[in-house]
C-alpha cells in the first residue's frame, strides 16, 4: 500500500490558491489580500514566503511550466497527440487560455521577468516538436516546428474567440498537411486514440 501524501506546506497551499485565482480571474484583478484570505492566513504569514506580489506571480508561472512526459511512442504520433490533449484541455469548463500568453498581455511586455518565463516556455515547446521532427529525419526541423506551435497557439486563439473545442482537430489536420509536405508518412487516423480509449494526458 502506498504511503499517504504529505500535507501541503503553507508555501504550497498559497501557490496552490495563487494559481486558481490568478489563472480564472486574472493576476491583475487578483491581490495578495485575496489570496491571503481564500488561504486562511495573513498578508504577514503571505510574505513570509512570497516577499512581493511579483515573486508570487513568477512562482505561479514556473509552476506552470510543466514539460511533456516522455513516451515511446512514434515521433508523428507524439506530435498529433499534442492536439488530442488540446482538445480535451479546451473542453474543460476551466480553461481560460494560455497562462504565459494571458500574464504577457495582462502585465505588458516591459514586466521583462514575466516575458522571459513565457519565452522560455514557448520556446521549450518549439524545442519539443523540433526534437521529434529530427528523429522523423525532417530536412527543416527548426522551420517546421515554429509553424507547429503557431497552430498551437492559433487554435487556442480560437478556442478563447469561438469556445468550440473543434478548432484544435482543425490544427491537427493542418498539421497532419505540414507533416506531409515535409516527407513524413502519416496515415489517416495517425494520432487518433484506440476506439473506446483516450488518448494519454500530455
Amino acid at each position: 500500500m502506498a504511503p499517504p501524501p504529505a500535507p501541503q506546506t503553507m508555501k504550497e497551499r498559497i501557490l496552490e490558491t495563487a494559481d486558481k485565482l490568478f489563472y480564472l480571474q486574472g493576476i491583475r484583478a487578483v491581490g495578495v489580500d485575496t489570496i491571503a484570505a481564500e488561504v486562511g492566513i495573513s498578508k504577514r504569514t503571505l510574505y513570509n514566503h512570497f516577499p512581493s506580489k511579483d515573486a508570487l506571480i513568477a512562482a505561479y508561472l514556473q509552476g506552470r511550466f510543466v514539460q511533456p512526459r516522455p513516451s515511446d511512442k512514434p515521433p508523428a504520433e507524439q506530435i498529433l497527440a499534442t492536439f488530442d490533449s488540446l482538445e480535451r484541455r479546451f473542453a474543460a469548463k476551466d480553461f481560460r487560455g494560455c497562462p504565459f500568453v494571458n500574464a504577457v498581455a495582462e502585465l505588458g511586455a516591459e514586466d521583462r521577468a514575466v516575458k522571459k518565463i513565457a519565452v522560455a516556455f514557448k520556446e521549450s515547446r518549439r524545442v519539443w516538436f523540433r526534437e521529434r521532427l529530427n528523429e522523423l529525419a525532417v530536412a527543416d526541423a527548426e522551420a517546421l516546428a515554429t509553424q507547429l506551435v503557431l497552430l498551437v497557439d492559433g487554435s487556442i486563439a480560437q478556442d478563447l474567440v469561438r469556445d468550440d473545442p473543434a478548432m484544435a482537430r482543425a490544427a491537427k489536420d493542418a498539421a497532419k498537411v505540414l507533416l506531409r509536405n515535409a516527407g513524413v508518412d502519416v496515415a489517416e487516423d495517425a494520432g487518433k486514440p484506440a476506439k473506446g480509449r483516450r488518448p494519454e494526458p500530455r
